[in-house]
């Protein structure tokens, strides 16, 4: 059987690459299972899709552009920008023939739309909604606490909690470039125009506030990664949990908090029975959504899952990241599990291309009409 070409989209500027230590990471691991892996961008594949310029490292370690033929499979990893490269790459991901291992999610908007059509997943979902000045004044009367989110983004930017607090509303954030914001104001009106300065006319979520603060004063969560494997089953790879830093908005270890093991924070409060049972929920709820969210959007291969738990031990799903990060298992130290993390798309990849690449080759050549 030969070596299957595995291309990986991306972003791509000169030789400037979106995430290119976690790509280095990447073609080391494909060289040890044995396959081929490039990066390219969606101006590098030529008009006909038989050809890509690929681009891999040299012996000193530079990033290369050399020409390949049509990848056996692609791991699409193109992160959302708010740029016409981004609304370039939308375009070409929806004319593409390639065999991808993982098809576009939509907003969190959407997402939270199409789990929540899924009755088995409502014992997870907070309360959420498309942002407005009505239905923000709706959830401050029912909820306490409650975060504002943007329909795309990721490491923690832009994200608001708003604290009903005495006399008035507690208003902490952080900004674009993840600078820490705050206000406080004294009526619903105030907070009504700060949020629509705040969210600049674009879209955001408003979604209930739930008491995470396992450690006071402190964000806390759990990140979940569950990837596809080599044999094309869902499994989960690991998961820590994410204490932010004091008075942040959010657990992101970019915004400055640190990872330590599930067990190791729960047991003490929890206990070892309780804590066993949470977990297990947590990996059940993982399991729930990877399914329901592929029955809706197709094949996916990884999903990083931002799992709140209260202060009473319940799980709460707060967000889905179809691209995630793997450094929670670095930062604990958990060397086996990072490394798993980073293979584990390329071996299903593998799997994909062997299993379906000839049947993928067979349509592309009838719609070329060779």
């Amino acid at each position: 059987m030969k070596r299957p070409t595995i291309g990986v989209l991306t972003w791509r500027e000169g030789k400037r690459f979106a995430e290119p230590a976690y790509f280095r990471k990447l073609l080391r691991a494909g060289r040890e299972l044995g396959c081929h892996v490039f990066l390219f961008s969606p101006k590098d594949v030529l008009a006909s899709g038989k050809r890509v310029r690929g681009y891999i490292l040299n012996e000193q370690g530079k990033w290369q552009g050399q020409m390949f033929g049509r990848p056996d499979a692609v791991f699409d990893r193109y992160r959302y920008t708010p740029t016409q490269a981004f609304k370039d790459y939308v375009s070409f991901r929806r004319t593409s023939t390639f065999l991808y291992v993982n098809n576009r999610l939509a907003n969190k908007w959407r997402v939270q739309e199409v789990l929540y059509k899924d009755p088995r997943m409502h014992q997870w979902l907070p309360e959420t909604w498309l942002y407005n000045r009505g239905k923000l004044a709706q959830m401050l009367g029912r909820h306490p606490l409650l975060y504002v989110k943007p329909l795309n983004g990721t490491g923690g930017r832009n994200i608001l909690r708003i604290e009903r607090a005495a006399g008035g509303y507690r208003l902490l954030g952080r900004d674009r470039n993840r600078a820490k914001v705050s206000a406080v104001l004294a009526r619903v009106s105030s907070v009504q125009k700060w949020v629509d300065r705040w969210t600049k006319g674009q879209k955001y979520i408003v979604q209930q506030g739930l008491r995470l603060d396992l450690v006071p004063k402190r964000a806390v969560d759990m990140r979940l990664l569950i990837q596809k494997d080599g044999t094309g089953e869902w499994s989960i790879t690991g998961h820590g949990i994410r204490i932010g830093q004091e008075k942040s908005a959010t657990s992101n270890l970019h915004g400055g908090g640190k990872a330590v093991p599930a067990e190791q924070l729960l047991r003490p409060r929890f206990g070892e029975g309780q804590t066993k049972q949470i977990v297990a929920d947590c990996e059940r709820l993982a399991f729930q959504t990877v399914q329901t969210l592929e029955n809706h959007f197709g094949r996916m291969v990884e999903f990083g899952l931002d799992i709140g738990i209260d202060v009473d031990g319940r799980a709460w799903l707060i967000e889905v990241n179809p691209k995630p990060a793997r450094e929670i298992f670095r930062e604990m130290g958990l060397r086996q599990q990072y490394q798993k993390a980073i293979r584990r798309p390329l071996e299903y990849a593998v799997f994909l291309a062997n299993t379906l690449g000839h049947e993928v080759r067979v349509h592309t050549k009838m719609a070329q009409g060779n």
